[in-house]
């Protein structure tokens, strides 16, 4: 095995390795709103962190191992497509995972105490799901520029790298949307009760004895 081989080898471990997590998030957050307890939710809450930090810590491990690696290595570039998505993650997503991490730990002495709507709402928002999401889709994008069947930038190739930033630009939409709606449908539940009217003693209707 020559060295172009370890170098293919080593990106696309490195590569894969980063998708899967990524890929595992984006999977676990859809089911985060749907959580039947508050317990539950606390628990998907943080496992998505726990990947979140993992999935971190595969980005500084790229050029980490890259540079002890000798010859030229494509999982850098590679990385650079889900590490946008991923910084947004870092930033906002991960501060709200906290905020229903706390809030559904608030009922820790309840553990089949049902989800409120608040917390509910809060964890189909859409920076709670779409940044995960989107880093997982862009992170399988750079499996085959790491497998070196993409060359980024290259003649003929170029034209397949533009069609692949294309797919990922479509799925970004539509995970957008997707994210939106899912949010819509969560956040009346959060002003339904102010909504109910509460009945008065004499429409309390009497218990038989």
């Amino acid at each position: 095995m020559n060295a172009v081989d370890v170098d293919t080898v080593v990106d696309i471990i490195l590569i894969g390795t980063l998708a899967a997590v990524w890929l595992a998030a984006g999977l676990l957050v859809d089911g985060l709103p749907t959580a039947g307890t508050a317990s539950e939710l606390r628990r998907r809450a943080v496992l998505l962190t726990a990947l979140v930090g993992i999935g971190a810590t595969a980005f500084v491990a790229v050029p980490v191992i890259t540079g002890l690696v000798p010859g030229i290595s494509s999982a850098p570039t590679a990385a650079l497509l889900p590490a946008v998505p991923a910084l947004i993650v870092l930033t906002a997503t991960l501060r709200r995972l906290g905020w229903v991490r706390r809030g559904a730990g608030a009922f820790a002495t309840a553990p089949l105490a049902p989800v409120p709507p608040a917390l509910r709402a809060a964890a189909a928002h859409p920076l709670v799901a779409a940044p995960l999401q989107i880093t997982g889709v862009a992170a399988l994008v750079g499996v085959p520029i790491a497998a070196r069947l993409v060359e980024v930038p290259a003649g003929g190739a170029s034209a397949v790298a533009g069609v692949a930033i294309t797919l990922v630009a479509v799925a970004v939409v539509a995970i957008g949307i997707r994210a939106g709606l899912r949010h819509s449908r969560f956040a009346p539940l959060v002003m339904a009760p102010l909504n109910r009217r509460v009945p008065s003693r004499d429409q309390v209707p009497a218990i038989a004895r």
